[in-house]
C-alpha cells in the first residue's frame, strides 16, 4: 500500500459494492484503514462482500437498497449516520447495462437504467454532500465509463446516455460543491475484467478485437480502477476536482 493512502477513521460508502469494481474499491479503502458501507440491491451479494472483508479483520457493514429509490437512499445514509455519524467518501458505482437496439428498446429498461446509473448518482450525492457540507469537506467519485465520454457502445444507448449524464453531473457538482470543500471526480473505466464483461470475455473473437484496440493490449482489472480511486480520494489529489479520468489502457486519449 502506498504510504500516502491512509484513510484511518474515514467512512466510505460504495454503491453496487457487492462485486466487481465496487467490491475492489471497498476492499482497497478498507485495507487503507477506512470504515466501509457496502450498498447493493442483492442482499446475499452485499452480505458476502462484507463477510469477506471482515474475514480480513476490516471494518465493513452491508446495506441493501435501490439507489434509484429516494426512500432507500435516505435509509442508506441514515444507517451510516447511526453506525458512524459521518461520511467522508462516496463512490457512486451502482450501474446496469441492458443491451437493446434503439429501434425496439423497451421504455422500462431505458428508465430503469437512468434511474440506477444517473438518478442514483444524484440522490446519493445529494445525501452525502449535505453531510459533507456540515463536516467541512469530503470526496465524491462517480464511476462512469468511456461509453459516456468518448466511446459509445453498440446496442447500449441507455447505458451510454446515463454515463454521459454522470460525467456532466460530475462537472456541475464539482463546481457547486467546491465552496464546501467537497471534491467531485468521475472515473471512466474501459473494458475491465468483472462479472459484467464475463459473457463477452468468453468470446475469443471479441477478446482479440478488444486487445487490438487497446494500446496496452490487455483488459484492465477492478483493482486498477480501485487504485485510481484511492489516489483521487487521497490528499495527494487535493487540487483535483471536476475531471473525468480514463482508466482504459490507452483506448481513448482525449
Amino acid at each position: 500500500m502506498n504510504p500516502e493512502y491512509h484513510f484511518d477513521g474515514q467512512v466510505l460508502c460504495v454503491t453496487g459494492g457487492g462485486r466487481g469494481i465496487g467490491l475492489a474499491i471497498a476492499r482497497a479503502f478498507a485495507r487503507a484503514g477506512a470504515r466501509v458501507c457496502i450498498n447493493d440491491l442483492a442482499a446475499e451479494r452485499a452480505q458476502a462482500a462484507v463477510a469477506a472483508l471482515q474475514d480480513e479483520g476490516l471494518s465493513a457493514i452491508a446495506h441493501v437498497g435501490d439507489v434509484g429509490d429516494e426512500q432507500d437512499v435516505r435509509a442508506l445514509f441514515a444507517a451510516i449516520d447511526q453506525q458512524w455519524g459521518r461520511i467522508d467518501i462516496l463512490v457512486n458505482n451502482a450501474g446496469i447495462e441492458p443491451v437493446h437496439s434503439i429501434l425496439d428498446h423497451p421504455l422500462s429498461d431505458w428508465q430503469r437504467t437512468l434511474d440506477t446509473n444517473l438518478t442514483g448518482t444524484f440522490l446519493c450525492t445529494q445525501q452525502a454532500a449535505q453531510r459533507m457540507r456540515e463536516q467541512g469537506g469530503g470526496v465524491i467519485l462517480n464511476i462512469a465509463s468511456i461509453a459516456g465520454k468518448s466511446q459509445p457502445l453498440y446496442l447500449r444507448s441507455a447505458y451510454a446516455a446515463s454515463k454521459a449524464g454522470q460525467v456532466g453531473f460530475t462537472k456541475e457538482a464539482a463546481r457547486e460543491l467546491a465552496a464546501y470543500g467537497i471534491r467531485v471526480n468521475a472515473v471512466c473505466p474501459g473494458v475491465i475484467i468483472t462479472p459484467m464483461t464475463e459473457r463477452l470475455r468468453n468470446d475469443e473473437a471479441q477478446m482479440q478485437r478488444w486487445r487490438a484496440d487497446i494500446p496496452l493490449r490487455r483488459l484492465g482489472t477492478a483493482e486498477e480502477v480501485a487504485a485510481l480511486c484511492l489516489w483521487l480520494a487521497s490528499d495527494a489529489a487535493s487540487y483535483v476536482t471536476g475531471a473525468a479520468w480514463h482508466v482504459d489502457g490507452g483506448k481513448n486519449m482525449a
